[in-house]
């Protein structure tokens, strides 16, 4: 069966370039590990691309997902928002069944 990958937002690249991760080889990497609230917590951190990770390119940026977490991310959209209580990387998974309120934990 076709795994679809995430999709990244204009705004999430514009945000990447802004803070000049390219410029340093740096990729945003989105990865899911077991843990958090509800089960798989979400970790997103600047890293270096790997070899057998999945690339998505824009705006001269890239964001990586390794292939063990791709499945966990399967058709989810990878944003950046700006709100009252801070700025920060968001996913908008529609796999995830329930999350918990700190954005980051979810459940299958």
């Amino acid at each position: 069966m076709l795994t679809l990958p995430p999709k990244v937002t204009e705004r999430a690249f514009a945000r990447l370039a802004e803070i000049g991760a390219g410029n340093e080889g740096q990729a945003l990497r989105v990865a899911v590990e077991g843990g958090g609230c509800s089960g798989f917590h979400y970790d997103i951190k600047l890293d270096a691309p790997a070899e057998d990770d999945l690339i998505l390119e824009g705006q001269g940026q890239k964001v990586v997902v390794d292939s063990v977490s791709l499945p966990f991310l399967e058709n989810a959209v990878i944003d950046f928002t700006e709100e009252l209580i801070g700025a920060r990387f968001v996913i908008d998974n529609p796999n995830a069944t329930s999350s918990c309120g700190c954005g980051t934990s979810f459940s299958m």
